[in-house]
C-alpha cells in the first residue's frame, strides 16, 4: 500500500502543523499533500517547511480560492500522476482525527471506498448545536432518498479510495464543492459498482479557525442531487466500465497527468505513457521500450485540457 492523505487548506496554519505530525504518525508509509489556496495566514509556507522537516509531506499551491472539490480534484490526479495506491480525504480543521484513519485504512484492504461515518453504530458528532445535527443528518436523508444511496453518512468527507476506482471515474465531469462533492462521488461510486463500507468515526466540531460553510454550498448540494438523478450513468464512466474490454480500454486510456502544468503528455498504452517536457508540438518522439509506432505530441493534451483544477499550480 502506498497511500497518500490529501488535505486541501484555506487559512489553516494554526491547525496544520499539529495534525501533520499526528497523522504522519499513525503509519510510516503515509504521506500528505496539501492542497493550498493562496492562503493569506501563510499556511502555504508552513506546509512547505513541514515538508522539509519530515520529508513526507508535499504542497500543492494553487493561484486562488477554488473550493473544496476542486481541490480533491487535483489531489486525485497528482496522487495518480504519481503512482499512489489509496486516496484519502482528511479536512484540515480537526474534525478528522488521526485516531480514526488507521481503521479507514485497515477497511479499505476489503472494499473499494471507506467512509468515515457519523451514522453508523459508534460514530457520531460531537459540539454540534442541535440545527447542524439537524441539517446535516437530514441532508444524508435528501440524497440516500432521491438518490437511492445505500451509505447512511452521504455528506462525510473522512473517506479512502482504491487507485482502481479514481482511474475508473471521469473526474473531469465532477463539478460540484462544498459536501455536495462528497455526495456526487458516492453516487458516482455506487452507480459504478464498487463496493463502500462504513466504519464510525468520532466527528468533533473545529476548534480553531472558522467554518467554510456557506447558504451557496448547501443549496449547490440540494440542486445537485436533482441534476444527478437525472444524469445517465454513461457520463461519469470509463470505457471500460461502460462496456469495452479491458484490453481496449488499456489501449485507449487517456494519458497520465503529469505534475507540473506546463508539461505535455504523449498518447500511449498501459505502462507505455510517458512524458516528456521539452519536445515541441507535433514532434515524434520514440520512448523506451518503443511501441510499435513512435509516440506524437497530440494538441489537446496538454495539462490545462485535462485537469482545470490544476492550471496555475507551482
Amino acid at each position: 500500500m502506498k497511500p497518500l492523505v490529501i488535505m486541501p487548506t484555506y487559512n489553516e496554519r494554526e491547525n496544520l502543523a499539529p495534525l501533520v505530525h499526528a497523522v504522519l504518525a499513525v503509519d510510516p508509509s503515509l504521506r500528505m499533500l496539501v492542497v493550498d489556496d493562496n492562503s493569506p495566514d501563510g499556511t502555504a509556507d508552513l506546509a512547505r517547511q513541514l515538508g522539509r522537516e519530515t520529508g513526507r509531506v508535499e504542497l500543492l499551491s494553487r493561484a486562488g480560492k477554488q473550493g473544496l472539490g476542486s481541490a480533491y480534484r487535483a489531489g486525485f490526479a497528482y496522487a495518480l500522476a504519481n503512482g499512489y495506491t489509496h486516496m484519502v480525504e482528511m479536512d484540515a480543521d480537526g474534525s478528522h482525527r488521526p485516531e480514526d484513519l488507521g481503521r479507514i485504512l485497515a477497511a479499505v484492504e476489503h472494499a473499494d471506498v471507506v467512509i468515515g461515518s457519523r451514522n453508523v453504530p459508534g460514530g457520531r458528532s460531537e459540539g454540534w448545536t442541535w440545527p447542524r445535527q439537524v441539517i446535516s443528518k437530514g441532508g444524508s436523508l435528501y440524497a440516500r432518498t432521491i438518490l437511492r444511496l445505500k451509505m447512511k453518512d452521504c455528506t462525510s468527507g473522512f473517506k479512502c479510495f482504491r487507485r482502481e476506482v479514481l482511474d475508473a471515474l471521469d473526474l473531469t465531469s465532477v463539478r460540484s464543492n462544498g459536501f455536495g462533492f462528497q455526495v456526487e462521488m458516492n453516487y458516482l461510486c455506487q452507480q459504478a459498482g464498487f463496493t463502500v463500507r462504513e466504519v464510525p468515526i468520532i466527528f468533533p466540531d473545529r476548534q480553531v479557525g472558522r467554518s467554510k460553510m456557506s447558504s451557496r454550498i448547501f443549496l449547490e448540494a440540494l440542486l445537485l442531487v436533482w441534476q444527478l438523478r437525472l444524469r445517465p450513468a454513461s457520463s461519469f464512466l470509463t470505457r471500460r466500465l461502460a462496456g469495452l474490454g479491458r484490453q481496449e480500454d488499456e489501449a485507449l486510456r487517456p494519458p497520465v497527468v503529469p505534475r507540473l502544468p506546463n508539461d505535455l503528455v504523449f498518447a500511449g498504452a498501459g505502462e507505455k505513457q510517458e512524458v516528456y517536457r521539452s519536445a515541441k508540438l507535433g514532434d515524434e518522439i520514440k520512448p523506451s521500450p518503443p511501441p510499435d509506432q513512435p509516440l506524437k505530441i497530440l494538441a489537446d493534451d496538454t495539462l490545462a485540457d485535462r485537469v482545470p483544477e490544476m492550471k496555475g499550480a507551482v
